[in-house]
């Protein structure tokens, strides 16, 4: 059964500080159409220039994944895109007067809560979903992190983290359906550690930041000059370190809660391949940089399986119709027989598949010492299959023959060798009339079109 887009009932603001600003920052979430998608509209800027919430836009990662199109930047923009994924949203239009959503306290609990108020309803149109089919993985050699995404009945991440230090340890968090993010991951809060805030306070940022917003690690020696500058920074008279670590006036939602931040990042940057996912991500020693670049190497497979449009079948499932059953339908007989098997049968199209090996006549004389499947024989190929759709019209299929009337606009796009496996989908153009049957065909191998024709038959009776 098909899942419906979704977007919310009804607009909701939130107000809060920009963790880098320091400034009040009000969002406003508004719903959004169908096939819309997350964009971000800077409302303090004339015009009020909208971005896309796509991978292609990512400009840098440091301190959150910030987006720039046309000089237009939106920082931090994880957090809120991670609500969202995680209420099961599509179509999200997120209004800013400023360059950054409010940090809050850090975590998508509030984005949730205000996602939640506004209420989510279906929209008329299914969702669009990636299906995974084979482990696609990208590493960064030189820091050793990885993300790897397999297939999976649904969207499902674990995160593993190690950050070389005592106080954090290894920690590892998982999420094995979306639905449970409102429980598991949405209060997971963001962290930092001690040297990172130095910094962070020695180049002016972390504006809006204080302690009820990030968990500060303290990975070194507190010194006196940095508790003033951390008193100042956070507007506290006194500052103090807790036994397990940690700066005080915060205590851990869990003893994983970095490891779920982390989770919770990667499912943000990954809402901007502008897709769902369905599969299973596996991320060791995640971060925004190598998320991001995981996102754009995903998009970019997406987009190219859609410019080839190759369809998804599962050849591991039994066939709707075997060799035999074929035989039943078509006149033709080895080593004219050009199909194995039918997968979908309808009143308006077909899907059939071929396995090519080394035994093929053809490839005696096609070519010595360089085999390939002739052009011609994978659109007969692919006419057979069209055969089987136009012959299942009849009440005795083995009284009929269909004859070629005509093939046009024939490509050839792929060489198809010895080992590759062919699929065939035939869909009609136009309804049967008079015995005479328009499709348009096309063959699929590797994950490739290979073969596409218009092809026009006619369904005659056996003398």
């Amino acid at each position: 059964m098909s899942k419906k887009q979704k977007t919310i009932q009804q607009e909701v603001s939130l107000s809060g500080v920009g963790i880098h600003t320091g400034k009040t920052v009000n969002m406003t979430i508004k719903p959004a159409p169908i096939n819309h998608g997350f964009a971000f509209a800077r409302i303090d800027l004339e015009g009020s220039p909208i971005i896309a919430a796509k991978a292609e836009y990512v400009v840098n990662t440091q301190r959150g994944t910030n987006l720039e199109k046309n000089g237009v930047q939106i920082q931090t923009s994880e957090h809120v895109l991670a609500a969202a994924v995680g209420l099961d949203i599509d179509n999200l239009l997120i209004e800013l007067d400023s360059s950054e959503p409010p940090i809050m306290d850090g975590s998508s609990k509030y984005f949730v809560e205000a996602l939640e108020k506004a209420g989510i309803q279906e929209q008329e149109a299914d969702i669009e979903e990636y299906v995974v089919k084979e482990i696609i993985s990208y590493k960064d050699e030189i820091t050793g992190s990885e993300i790897i995404l397999m297939p999976s009945d649904e969207y499902q991440v674990t995160t593993m983290v190690d950050f070389g230090t005592k106080i954090l340890g290894t920690q590892n968090a998982t999420l094995n359906k979306i639905s449970d993010f409102k429980e598991e991951i949405a209060d997971a809060r963001t962290f930092s550690f001690l040297h990172e805030i130095e910094m962070l306070l020695e180049n002016d940022l972390i504006k809006g930041g204080d302690l009820n917003n990030a968990i500060v690690y303290v990975d070194k020696e507190l010194s006196e000059g940095t508790m003033e500058k951390l008193k100042k920074a956070f507007n506290k008279e006194d500052i103090t370190i807790k036994p397990n670590g940690i700066l005080d006036n915060l205590t851990l939602h869990w003893a994983n809660e970095a490891a779920r931040h982390k989770l919770l990042d990667v499912i943000g940057d990954l809402a901007l391949v502008g897709i769902r996912i369905k599969g299973k991500v596996i991320a060791n020693k995640p971060g925004h940089l190598i998320n991001t670049q995981f996102a754009k190497k995903l998009s970019k497979i997406i987009k190219q399986e859609k410019r080839n449009n190759v369809p998804f079948y599962d050849l591991n499932l039994p066939p709707l119709l075997d060799i035999h059953q074929i035989m039943d339908i078509l006149p033709h007989r080895p080593p004219f027989l050009l199909i194995d098997r039918i997968l979908e049968l309808s009143d308006k199209h077909v899907v059939g598949m071929k396995n090519v090996t080394m035994n093929e006549n053809f490839f005696v004389g096609h070519f010595p010492g360089a085999p390939v499947m002739p052009g011609v024989l994978q659109v007969e190929a692919m006419a057979q299959c069209g055969g089987v759709l136009v012959l299942n019209t009849v009440p005795d299929p083995e009284n009929y023959l269909t004859l070629f009337m005509k093939m046009d606009k024939v490509k050839f796009k792929q060489k198809v060798l010895p080992g590759d496996t062919l699929i065939f989908k035939c869909e009609l153009i136009s309804p049967i009339r008079r015995g005479i049957c328009h499709m348009q065909a096309y063959a699929y191998t590797n994950g490739k079109l290979a073969t596409e024709a218009e092809l026009m038959a006619q369904i005659v009776r056996k003398k």
